[in-house]
């Protein structure tokens, strides 16, 4: 994680930066924090989540939608970038011509964690997501091979982690069917 040599940005003109890099940052306290790339295994995994959360909501016919990749802002000068996220149609018709940056809390997110961003996904996001009231938070960890499916209990989350043939256990999609060995066996590239 590099922070780039700009001091301090609002909010708001964090909606509309752009270095010409094409790098993604996240928005720290007014600063900004480079994003490294993900692995290829990172991809596949959201990848996968991503399919299966979009077939779950086609089959419940639910008004919501599954993203990579948006923002959410988490505080007065702060927005993190998610991996994956659930919002409702309605909150994604209010940004339909804007930053894809939500300012109210989805329904679900879901970060795959990284090497560098073992603190940032367990430790920093994981209060923010809370002190903004998202509901359900997964935090995908395949360097422990354990998916935490985080609650949302009177203002503090409720941690469940599943390893192996465990069932993600999920409140927002109760029928959903996928053990935590499938997240990770979509991470592998078949020889």
């Amino acid at each position: 994680m590099v922070t780039t040599q700009i001091t301090s940005l609002t909010f708001e003109e964090y909606l509309t930066y752009d270095d010409g890099t094409g790098f993604h940052y996240e928005l720290v306290d007014g600063r900004l924090e480079l994003m490294n790339p993900p692995t290829i295994q990172h991809f596949l995994i959201a990848k996968l989540l991503e399919q299966i959360l979009d077939a779950e909501i086609k089959r419940l016919g639910l008004p919501w939608l599954c993203f990579r990749e948006t923002g959410v802002r988490t505080g007065r000068n702060k927005s993190r970038l998610t991996d994956l996220c659930v919002v409702t149609q309605e909150q994604a018709r209010e940004l339909m011509n804007l930053s894809a940056v939500f300012e109210s809390p989805p329904l679900l997110i879901v970060e795959v964690v990284s090497p560098e961003s073992v603190k940032r996904d367990y430790r920093y996001k994981r209060s923010e997501y809370a002190a903004l009231e998202v509901p359900e938070y997964w935090i995908v960890d395949p360097l422990q091979a354990t998916i935490s499916v985080l609650l949302l209990e009177e203002g503090l989350y409720e941690q469940t982690v599943g390893s192996a043939n465990q069932q993600i256990v999920s409140r927002t999609f109760p029928e959903l069917a996928i053990a935590t060995k499938q997240v990770f066996d979509a991470g592998h590239l078949q020889k």
